[in-house]
Parts: C-alpha cells; structure tokens; sequence
C-alpha cells in the first residue's frame, strides 16, 4: 500500500472504526485513541498491506485493539463501571439509550460480533476474518445476542 492510499483509507474508514470503538468503549476518547493506535500500526506495515484488504486489517487492528484496552482497564480497575438503572420512576422511551443499554449486557464477543453486522454491516464472511472466529461461531453468536437483545425488550415491554 503506497502513502497515498493509506490516506485514502484514513479519510474513508476513520469514521467507522471510530463509531465501531465509541459503541464498545463508551468513552471518546478512549475511541479516538483506538483510531489513532489502528492506524499507526497499518502505517508501520502499509508496505506489506494488499489494498484491497485494508479495511479488514484496520477493523481486526482496531478489534484487537479495543479488547486489549478493555482487558487493560479491567485489570487496572480504571474502567467505568455501568450502573443497573432500575426502570420504576424515569421511564426513558429513546428506543437508541434502550438499545445501548441492552448492548451493554452482551458479553464482548457478541457485542463485537452485533456491531459490526448491524451497525457496520458487514457480512459473515468478514466478522469472521475480523474477529478470528469461524463463520459457524459468529452465526451462532449473532442468533445468541438477538435473543438476548430480544428478551432483554421484551422485558422492559412488560415495564413500560
């Protein structure tokens, strides 16, 4: 990959790894400084980088990236942690901040695996090279995290 096209990728996918690593990380900055890290590390190889498959090796740089700062933080305890909200009082009706909040009780595979089919939209082929899980198991963990997400709904349905 030559200087010019890696600018190219900069300009076209910088956005998307940086809502990918805001929707995981919660915190912006932390997102930005995934961003950063992503695309330092496609420069220190960009020679040794086929083109057209820079926006894989971005997404799966900007994936490892973001489960090495969450593993990180977990150990150094500096993460924040999300309170249980209770629903009686202040019913919030965002259909977004509930959809984020049931997100957030995925565990990080299926979170990661979710994102990057419905919000990024990616296909099962790419999550899998990705994620460095087989396409088995993100069918499998995409169908376990929509049923979660779905009950998850429909409990709050009950509530509300």
């Amino acid at each position: 990959m030559t200087a010019r096209e890696y600018n190219l990728a900069v300009d076209d996918y910088s956005d998307n790894i940086f809502r990918f690593a805001l929707k995981h990380l919660k915190n912006e900055m932390s997102a930005k400084d995934i961003v950063q890290e992503t695309f330092a590390k496609v420069w220190s190889k960009h020679e040794d980088i086929n083109v057209e498959k820079v926006k894989s090796y971005l997404f799966i740089t900007a994936y490892h990236a973001i489960v090495d700062w969450v593993k990180s933080e977990k150990r150094s305890g500096d993460i924040e942690q999300t309170k249980e909200q209770g629903t009686s009082g202040n019913v919030s009706f965002d259909l977004q901040s509930v959809l984020n909040e049931a997100l957030e009780k995925l565990p990080e595979v299926q979170k990661s695996v979710v994102l990057l089919r419905d919000y990024e939209g990616y296909n099962y082929a790419e999550i899998s090279e990705i994620t460095g899980l087989n396409e088995s198991q993100v069918k499998v963990y995409i169908f376990r995290a929509r049923l979660t997400l779905r009950e998850y709904l429909k409990r709050l349905d009950l509530v509300i």
